[in-house]
């Protein structure tokens, strides 16, 4: 499916000087229908593009201008304020630059919940093209428009589902919630509805991708008594999916953080089958990643003494470049400088620090070149929120041969 956004659809009908009415009447739809096209309240059909390109080829080469366009506004540099002002606007006019690098993909997937794209990268790697992003939060539009050049959708609860083109994969890192007694308190017809998962399985219903790929915490598997896990399983297997699991650990993918997360794909070809990728086994030592003489990460001496060292019970664990082995799992609030679940660096003016920006960067598996254009309290936020990429890259290894003719 092509997406036009409405900055391309005003510019084409002034570059050729024509009225809402007019154009209109040229596609034989009504002047309501058009402005709500060129408003952005509703998405123009490819047909209907294809006919627009059609009835004005003698005036207009429409792809090239769109690619100018693009071209210039890649240029362009989207501030933080401008997606809190305008956020969806601007998702609806970098989303045309996705689409135009789908066409010569190996196969195409959707990021749902997609925080600062982590699964993303994971998936791109191996030859997948994204062609349509969701995430709620603007700070993590902001830093994954600054790495892809794509300001994400936001109120996944809020999208029309014509907007989301057709892909090979969904992708999805989705909040766990308790699906039944919501249902049940509600008198929902339907256990999902009203929860994140519900979101996902509109977008199932109507776009019938090949694989659906789920990310979420281990807890999950006991979640509501198991019954969360339960109703997954069973709503995803009357819209034809056959569903495997399997919680796997970073740590085991060669990444320096023992990071337990829960797996689900699923797929339609039930004459296929899933193999989940066997961890290689590689340690890592997180001292191998520690910095030296980092500035700026520093814990006071009067928090150490009142609040990290005010009992003698080896908490919190401290890590230096001499550290062995991996850390706990890194948590989105890191920054609240929790003594029982944190790790802290032996460095550091006062003696003991935070982790660094490349320190966690290194525990995610996130490549030193990474953006992050936020505050500090909001990359530990994104970095605690996100997946490890090297254990994405093999699940999503193993997804590909699951992909008819991919």
């Amino acid at each position: 499916m092509i997406i036009v956004s409405p900055t391309h659809l005003k510019l084409i009908r002034k570059k050729v000087g024509l009225t809402q009415k007019k154009i209109s009447e040229m596609l034989n739809v009504s002047s309501k229908t058009w402005q709500q096209w060129e408003s952005g309240k509703t998405q123009m059909h490819e047909a209907y593009y294809f006919s627009l390109k059609e009835n004005l080829k003698d005036e207009l080469d429409i792809d090239s201008l769109i690619l100018e366009v693009n071209n210039q506004t890649d240029n362009e540099s989207i501030t933080l304020r401008q997606i809190e002002k305008n956020g969806e606007q601007l998702a609806k006019d970098t989303h045309v630059m996705e689409l135009a690098k789908a066409k010569d993909a190996k196969f195409t997937f959707i990021d749902l919940f997609a925080g600062i794209g982590g699964i993303r990268q994971g998936f791109e790697r191996n030859g997948g093209c994204c062609v349509f992003s969701s995430e709620k939060d603007k700070f993590a539009q902001f830093t994954y428009y600054s790495n892809f050049g794509i300001v994400p959708f936001g109120d996944i609860t809020t999208l029309d589902i014509d907007a989301v083109p057709d892909h090979d994969v969904l992708c999805a890192g989705f909040p766990c919630q308790p699906f039944s007694s919501i249902g049940k308190r509600e008198g929902f017809e339907h256990p999902t509805q009203g929860t994140m998962f519900h979101e996902i399985v509109r977008i199932l219903e109507r776009k019938k991708p090949s694989v659906v790929f789920l990310e979420n915490v281990p807890g999950i598997v006991n979640h509501e008594g198991g019954e969360t896990l339960d109703i997954i399983i069973k709503t995803l297997g009357t819209l034809g999916y056959k569903v495997d699991y399997k919680i796997l650990n970073a740590s085991d993918f060669g990444v320096p953080q023992s990071r337990k997360r829960f797996y689900l794909v699923a797929y339609l070809d039930h004459t296929r089958e899933f193999t989940f990728p066997k961890p290689p086994m590689i340690e890592s030592n997180i001292g191998d990643f520690v910095e030296k003489d980092i500035q700026g990460y520093t814990i006071s001496k009067h928090l150490q003494k009142s609040y990290l060292f005010k009992i003698d019970d080896g908490k919190p664990t401290l890590i230096d470049q001499q550290t062995r082995g991996s850390t706990k799992t890194l948590v989105a609030s890191y920054h609240k400088i929790q003594r029982l679940t944190g790790t802290f660096v032996k460095d550091g003016e006062t003696g003991i620090r935070l982790l660094s920006e490349n320190e966690c960067k290194a525990l995610m598996g996130f490549p030193k070149d990474f953006k992050i254009p936020v505050s500090r309290t909001q990359m530990y936020r994104q970095m605690g929120n996100s997946v490890v990429i090297p254990v994405i890259e093999e699940m999503a290894a193993s997804i590909v041969p699951l992909l008819s003719g991919k």
